[in-house]
């Protein structure tokens, strides 16, 4: 049996040095292993940071899946801060960077992270920025309808994501030096 924990750090918000409580908190993923999520809020400045990882050291992996339904849009998603996402039929590619945050969500919340973005550029793009934004809203929203399947790749160099689904397919990753 999987026994929560749950701890408070208190330390200075990074933006504006307030003192911030850091939740470190334990749960279980059925098929993964024990995950480690880390969050804090700063309430002075809004600062928020979320990161998950794994517990378990892992090898590097691809986790591919793809999402032919709407049913798939529950499929849980792991995604650490070292992991990128890609979606080639939407032409989707999120690699981590410095301000990379890890996060457990499913297909749907991967989408709805995309689609965050996507509409900030339909505010401060140009026209031809705006209409190519446009199109992805509107793929995004028939996949969400389960009318257009597309393929979820996370990579993972630290093998701390991951897919949980009977359908996924995991193998070696090899990452780029």
């Amino acid at each position: 049996m999987h026994k929560v924990v749950e701890t408070k750090v208190p330390g200075p918000c990074p933006c504006c040095n307030t003192e911030i409580e850091y939740l470190y908190k334990t749960e279980n993923i059925p098929y993964f292993s024990d995950i480690l999520i880390i969050s804090a809020i700063c309430p002075a400045c809004g600062y928020r940071f979320v990161d998950s990882q794994l517990i378990r050291h892992g090898d590097p992996a691809r986790y591919t899946l793809l999402v032919e339904s709407a049913d798939d849009l529950s499929v849980r998603v792991v995604r650490s801060m070292s992991a990128s996402i890609e979606i080639p039929e939407l032409g989707v590619s999120i690699d981590p960077g410095p301000q990379c945050q890890g996060f457990v969500s499913n297909v749907e919340g991967v989408l709805d992270r995309i689609e965050q973005v996507v509409k900030g550029a339909l505010q401060w793009g140009t026209d031809i920025e705006r209409e190519n934004a446009a199109a992805l809203l509107a793929d995004i929203a028939r996949v969400k309808a389960g009318e257009f399947p597309i393929t979820l790749i996370v990579e993972d160099p630290c093998g701390n994501s991951g897919i949980e689904s009977e359908r996924v397919k995991e193998e070696k990753y090899v990452p780029e030096e």
